[in-house]
């Protein structure tokens, strides 16, 4: 039920090292030097040690060195998308949002892949083994091209930044979404994009003027779980079925 993705590169690299080594619940209000003398990263209130991304070098590397060989032996013009297809294919572990997305063939699209630790393996990758190239030109091109084509879209945009102009712009192409559903704590004040109303997406034509959409003032991990039991979830199991007819 689920057309396309578009997410951080946080949103990628740490569904994947969830699947290769533990995150732990901490605290926000953690000391940022004690964590640190003891090799422990921060992410709101969860605790990466660095031995997670230590592994996640050592799995992510080969497929860097395989990527770059098929790009010079047949011609593959590698993009993010293309990028975080593999990696869903690479994982092959059934607790990955983007195994899943592989499975079902659903493309993601990261247009920020370099921001985070994947940018840093890249990084890393392009002294011992120079050459790869990603194209974000044709990710672009395919992610505008959907929402052109598309009958009618809709939006779910969870957190905001980057992926909430990214997702909402892509719909500008098709003179605005039909439906916007934000969950995010951004204020308008503030000046930022994460915090724009639906309102203002109207005025730009990145939401249809005759939609009626709703923004969430919460926390998007406590409410969306939510929203999905009471919307997807509850087609579940009739498409499953329609999907077995067919």
């Amino acid at each position: 039920m689920v057309d396309v993705i578009v997410t951080t590169a946080g949103g990628i690299e740490e569904d994947l090292i969830k699947c290769l080594a533990h995150t732990y619940l901490g605290d926000f209000s953690l000391s940022g030097k004690e964590l640190r003398l003891r090799g422990i990263n921060r992410i709101g209130n969860l605790l990466v040690p660095n031995n997670n991304y230590c592994k996640f070098e050592d799995w992510l590397m080969p497929i860097l060195d395989q990527m770059l060989l098929e790009q010079n032996t047949q011609g593959t013009r590698w993009t993010p998308s293309k990028m975080i297809h593999r990696l869903g294919k690479e994982i092959n572990n059934t607790d990955s949002v983007y195994y899943w997305a592989y499975e079902n063939n659903i493309p993601v699209f990261s247009p920020a892949l370099t921001d985070g630790s994947l940018g840093d393996m890249i990084y890393f990758h392009s002294f011992k083994n120079p050459g790869l190239v990603l194209d974000i030109v044709e990710d672009i091109r395919k992610l505008n091209g959907m929402a052109v084509f598309a009958k009618k879209t809709g939006m779910i945009i969870l957190g905001g930044g980057l992926v909430k102009h990214h997702i909402a712009n892509a719909n500008l192409m098709r003179n605005g979404a039909d439906y916007a559903v934000y969950v995010n704590t951004g204020q308008e004040f503030d000046g930022s994009d994460s915090g724009a109303r639906p309102d203002e997406a109207i005025s730009w034509g990145k939401i249809r003027t005759d939609a009626k959409p709703v923004k969430v003032y919460t926390d998007a991990s406590l409410v969306f779980p939510l929203i999905v039991a009471e919307t997807f979830a509850l087609h579940a199991d009739k498409l499953t079925a329609a999907q077995k007819a067919d």
